[in-house]
């Protein structure tokens, strides 16, 4: 059976590939869904606002062409006439304004969130380069987008083409009516072709919004090595990671022996297990485990003691007891209390009498 080659693109992005690319800049968007939203708002403040608007510029055209010309008219004077004439205008169609700025932020805002990205502005030489250019215009992905675009414009077409029909007699009766009459309604008919075509735009921008989505998640996927490489660099090298727990054990045994100098004893299976116990009367409720240790540090634990010359004590039971249902730094369980007692006060007997216990 067939192996994909290892340098095939088969997995998916890891979150760590997903964030570096948006910090680079690179994220995915539907310009359609923007586009057809935008339309959808801006034609939505017309069909509110749009005789308002059509009847100020007629206003506006009207003072304009009406107005008494100033005995000194020159250069600077149109100037100013003609800056105030645009300044009223953009007055006149804010709403619009407002509505194309407002939807195109938000929109954007939903589909990728706030994002900066100064690596996204850096010059790319390689767009430059006529061999990955020409690549570019004759590859796959250029064949994807000229068909999309293909598409969209036959669709635009068909209901641009149905609105003209629908609208051919109301066309005709313009000609009857006065001109501020057939202005209001020739902008009613445009308005009614532009929502259609609107709506239309907004059906197909879902397509394109999936679309992007796949593209982008395609662009990202990695080869099976790059994932395990991306997770040698995340969660570490496994083999150094064991190299550096084991590092730490044997640091860790090491700290714990030297511990067993300030112990008072030292309690021994006697082969297999050794626990150290420290008792600080008034600093502490009972004693409390210092040391303790199986076989080969079991051997380490007594070695250290008999350096220290800290009493060994052996106690099968009490060891095994001590060393199973004990960790280093608790202290002796009150069911142990009694027999550790008794071993404590062997020894301290033992040490005023000068012996060895």
């Amino acid at each position: 059976m067939s192996q994909k080659p290892t340098g095939e693109k088969t997995e998916k992005a890891t979150p760590r590939r997903k964030r570096e690319a948006r910090e680079k800049g690179q994220i995915f968007k539907s310009v359609e869904v923007n586009t057809a939203l935008s339309m959808l708002a801006m034609f939505g403040v017309l069909a509110v606002f749009g005789r308002t608007i059509v009847e100020n510029i007629k206003k506006l055209l009207h003072y304009f062409f009406t107005m008494q010309a100033p005995d000194e008219f020159g250069i600077t004077t149109a100037t100013v006439m003609f800056g105030d004439a645009i300044w009223m205008f953009i007055g006149i169609i804010a709403p619009l304004l407002v509505a194309a700025f407002v939807t195109g932020v938000v929109f954007n805002l939903v589909q990728v969130g706030f994002i900066f990205s100064a690596k996204a502005l850096a010059p790319k030489f390689d767009r430059i380069n006529p061999i990955s250019g020409f690549k570019r215009v004759f590859s796959k992905r250029t064949l994807i987008d000229l068909v999309k675009s293909i598409i969209k414009i036959s669709i635009l077409a068909v209901v641009a083409y149905n609105e003209y029909e629908r609208h051919m007699e109301d066309f005709a009766g313009l000609m009857g009516q006065d001109v501020g009459a057939a202005t209001a309604n020739f902008v009613d008919i445009i308005l009614s072709v532009a929502f259609s075509l609107a709506i239309a735009f907004a059906l197909f921008a879902p397509f394109d919004y999936i679309y992007q989505r796949w593209k982008y998640n395609k662009d990202l996927m990695m080869t099976k090595q790059e994932v395990k490489d991306e997770y040698k660099l995340t969660e570490g090298n496994p083999q150094i990671k064991g190299r550096i727990a084991q590092k730490q054990r044997q640091m860790s045994r090491m700290r714990m022996v030297q511990a067993v100098k300030d112990a008072d004893v030292v309690i021994t299976n006697p082969t297999h297990y050794a626990v150290a116990l420290e008792y600080k009367e008034g600093k502490t409720t009972a004693p409390v485990i210092v040391a303790k240790g199986k076989d080969f540090l079991a051997q380490k634990i007594k070695e250290k003691a008999r350096e220290e010359s800290v009493a060994i004590v052996e106690n099968k039971p009490l060891a095994q007891s001590l060393y199973f249902f004990c960790e280093v730094g608790d202290e002796v369980p009150e069911d142990m209390y009694k027999a550790v007692a008794e071993v404590l006060a062997y020894v301290y007997r033992m040490k005023k009498k000068g012996g060895r216990a």
